[in-house]
């Protein structure tokens, strides 16, 4: 999906207002921003949003000093490397990409053009940066998770249900970072520590998380662990609407999952995120150059609970668990 300009500026409320003809005046000075992400849905909406209010704060307005030029490509890999290369052609003065498989292909693209990411968790495994502290190139951002994570996904299933004896971590080998090695690695480690049995289940589609599912729930004592991809975030309502289905305990990376009603979730503040991506690109705006900003870890987290969801299950959650929630939907 191509979203035009106009069309972008108001559906954040930014200056739609301004005359053409002061447009074409102001052209020659504006900067450029190109903008490539994955979701197009109210979460991915409102995560851009965030991004142009950050950069608003910050002195630049849409329409008057700058012009931001929105891609929204979903998962698939041959429009993700479309409009990569349509914005690379526009020649902004930095992109912002929201992916890995985003960031790998303006990666193809350019290695001059700055590019800040966000929602990318193995940016030195996948090439984009030499290391956390030194990025070495044209690329910087943020991380969304470190493999670690991964470890108390499996945790959260066991507390939640503790006879818990073998669980189910679906990813998308195309889209998870390292192929889905760098999550599964410390969840199967896990794992095996709290006497769970470990199951790597790869995911391509709708039809394959249905699979899974059902698979899972053919025999009790089974729970599942959404891992983080750019394709299981785009897919999540399947996933949640299978687990509901077939009754299957899920742990889900992203709050919005447990919105929607996802058992429980655990994972970064998103729209922190966002926002500092925003100050990223007006540092780069002002002069910074990308091999001078580190690569940042998240910092916030958020423990989500569904439970409507728990009981709909039959579910008691523990008491100590419930008490750690950042938020409890009831």
């Amino acid at each position: 999906m191509r979203v035009k300009r106009r069309t972008f500026i108001a559906a954040v409320g930014g200056a739609a207002a301004w005359p053409l003809a002061a447009r074409a005046q102001q052209a020659g000075a504006m900067r450029r921003v190109g903008v490539l992400m994955v979701e197009s849905d109210p979460v991915g909406q409102l995560h851009l949003k965030l991004f142009v209010q950050k950069l608003q704060e910050l002195g630049w307005t849409d329409g008057r000093n700058i012009h931001i030029e929105v891609r929204l490509t979903g998962t698939d890999a041959e429009r993700i490397q479309k409009f990569a290369k349509e914005l690379v052609a526009w020649q902004p003065d930095v992109i912002a990409t929201n992916s890995t498989p985003g960031t790998a292909a303006v990666q193809r693209e350019t290695r001059m053009i700055p590019t800040v990411f966000v929602v990318v968790s193995d940016p030195v495994g996948e090439g984009f940066v030499a290391s956390l502290a030194r990025p070495g190139g044209n690329i910087t951002g943020f991380i969304n998770y470190e493999a670690s994570i991964a470890g108390k996904w499996v945790d959260l299933l066991k507390e939640i249900d503790p006879r818990l004896v073998r669980a189910a971590g679906l990813f998308n080998p195309d889209a998870a970072p390292g192929g889905g090695s760098f999550f599964l690695r410390p969840f199967e480690a896990a794992a095996r520590s709290l006497a769970i049995t470990p199951l790597a289940t790869p995911v391509r589609s709708d039809a394959d998380i249905e699979a899974a599912i059902a698979a899972l729930s053919s025999e009790p004592g089974g729970g599942l662990v959404m891992m983080a991809d750019s394709f299981m975030g785009s897919h999540r309502a399947r996933l949640i609407e299978q687990a509901a289905r077939h009754k299957v305990l899920a742990v889900y990376p992203f709050r919005s999952a447990s919105a929607d009603g996802g058992l429980l979730s655990y994972g970064p503040d998103f729209s922190d995120l966002y926002l500092q991506q925003g100050l990223y690109v007006d540092r780069i705006l002002r002069g910074a150059k990308p091999n001078e900003l580190p690569v940042q870890v998240p910092t916030k987290f958020e423990l989500v609970v569904n439970l409507r969801t728990a009981k709909a299950l039959g579910l008691e959650l523990p008491a100590t668990l419930l008490g750690r929630a950042d938020e409890v939907i009831e």
